[in-house]
């Protein structure tokens, strides 16, 4: 039986035993919880701050200048077309009896298309002439009488003083001869308006041969032998209207649609560089011929008359070309310094200086000062300061500061420095 001794040895605590180890399972959780609050932290900071600063409008700044060259003051778009061209057809109405162009075939003025069917001109031709050659033999008839009623009264006039004709057989060879001499006078008068009558069909006849008005190159043949053309377009949608379209490739220009905003910028005569977007390696030197002093109310747009100093086979007409307006190089004109245009709007005074503020990758204001040169339109022409391809902010607020951030707003209608 165990004694109580024993019982209370067994209840002694034995300290020669290592502790058990401590667990770690606490430290853990407080790193997780640290590193929770740390990214919540940081994805607040970036989606509240990103929408912070102040709100503006930017433009893109446009670079100017080729060190020496012209200077291209505004880029815009149009077509080529030509100022001489024409819908050929005849003037009367007939059927097509031989067509003599193709496209692409060369032509020169006067001439032949085509011919049309020439049966009922040729016919009214003949009537005109058989109504001539009668009113011709008309006059010869009454003039051969007139002779004989002259020499009547010639002789009576010497028997009526010898008396021995009666007065009154003087006096009706008298009015018998200037009855004659009246019907000459129609006779003659008629051969006249015969002669026109043949004459206008003659040109009746010529009408059935459409000819070219102009040298050039034909672009359309629109008409094929056996079908009838009118310039009236008489049968309706049967009936063809004309023979083909010629164009004179010499009269070749291109018209642009500039808007309203940049037209300050384009005078007449300024040079100007086009380029095909057929061929966008060739650069092709022309001059402003006009600016046409009305607007397009749709599309905000005036449109401009640009011709070309070059004349190549490979521009055509409707083919679509870029073209840059150069500034006028005044004579012995320094080389110009490359420089920038921006926006009148981005330009402040700060400190007595001109400032822009340029915002950076980093969405921050930072204010630079400039040296501005000429005024075009509502641009200005930034000579140190700014480059190509700076974005700056438009109308900036008294508030704004060097190093601000800023926060950029809708861009506004036209705020777009080149005209597209």
């Amino acid at each position: 039986m165990t004694s109580s001794a024993d019982l209370l040895s067994e209840l002694r605590i034995d300290r020669s035993t290592p502790p058990p180890p401590a667990s770690r399972r606490g430290l853990w959780i407080v790193l997780a919880v640290v590193a929770t609050l740390l990214v919540l932290s940081a994805a607040a900071w970036t989606w509240f701050g990103r929408d912070s600063g102040v709100e503006v409008h930017t433009a893109t700044v446009t670079a100017i200048g080729n060190g020496g060259g012209n200077a291209a003051v505004l880029d815009a778009t149009g077509y080529v077309v030509a100022r001489r061209m024409a819908t050929v057809s005849s003037k009367i109405t007939g059927k097509v009896r031989e067509v003599l162009i193709e496209e692409g075939q060369h032509v020169e003025a006067g001439q032949v298309l085509a011919t049309l069917d020439p049966i009922d001109a040729d016919a009214e031709r003949d009537l005109a002439a058989a109504q001539l050659s009668a009113a011709r033999s008309q006059t010869g008839s009454v003039q051969a009488q007139l002779r004989e009623a002259e020499a009547n009264a010639s002789r009576l006039g010497s028997l009526v003083k010898q008396q021995l004709v009666s007065k009154s057989q003087y006096d009706q060879a008298i009015a018998q001869r200037d009855s004659l001499r009246a019907q000459l006078a129609t006779a003659q008068r008629n051969t006249q308006v015969a002669s026109d009558q043949l004459r206008i069909a003659g040109h009746g006849v010529d009408n059935t041969i459409v000819r070219a008005p102009f040298a050039g190159v034909i672009i359309a043949k629109a008409a094929q032998p056996g079908e009838i053309v009118s310039p009236l377009s008489a049968g309706g949608g049967f009936t063809r209207t004309g023979i083909g379209t010629i164009v004179d490739m010499d009269s070749l220009e291109i018209e642009v649609d500039v808007g309203e905003a940049f037209i300050g910028r384009v005078q007449p005569d300024m040079p100007v560089k086009s380029t095909l977007n057929a061929y966008p390696d060739w650069k092709i030197p022309g001059h402003v011929i006009a600016i046409i002093p009305t607007a397009d109310r749709g599309k905000a747009t005036v449109k401009v008359r640009v011709g070309l100093d070059v004349r190549d086979p490979r521009i055509v007409p409707d083919m679509g070309v870029r073209v840059s307006f150069l500034e006028k190089a005044a004579p012995q004109q320094a080389q110009r310094q490359a420089g920038a245009l921006a926006p009148a709007a981005a330009i402040v005074q700060r400190n007595g200086k001109d400032t822009v503020f340029v915002v950076a990758d980093d969405s921050k204001a930072q204010a630079r000062p400039v040296t501005l040169g000429r005024t075009l339109g509502d641009d200005r022409e930034v000579l140190s300061g700014l480059s190509g391809g700076d974005t700056v902010v438009l109308d900036p607020p008294e508030k704004l500061t060097d190093g601000e951030r800023v926060r950029v707003a809708a861009e506004k209608p036209g705020e777009a420095l080149n005209n597209e």
